[in-house]
């Protein structure tokens, strides 16, 4: 799943080099408000998990490896 979420954040969302790995501070990346949007209808279309308001937290969206973990918890739902 993080191989996927850095493919998608390096393909559409961010410049390819600002992500480095899963750890990668994406705000610090240049990640903002509409890049989060894009990349919420980017997850529900690879992944098929549906993300509420209330899921979309600086706290969740600060790394891909905090990313997947929200996602395997909405998906263990």
């Amino acid at each position: 799943m993080q191989a996927q979420l850095l493919e998608i954040l390096r393909d559409q969302i961010l410049e390819p080099d600002a992500v480095g790995d899963a750890h990668t501070d994406l705000f610090e990346a240049g990640l903002d408000s509409m890049g989060i949007m894009q990349l919420v209808l980017a997850i529900e279309e690879s992944f098929g998990i549906a993300l509420e308001p209330t899921d979309l937290s600086r706290d969740h969206f600060q790394t891909v490896e905090r990313i997947e973990a929200l996602l395997l918890s909405k998906s263990a739902r």
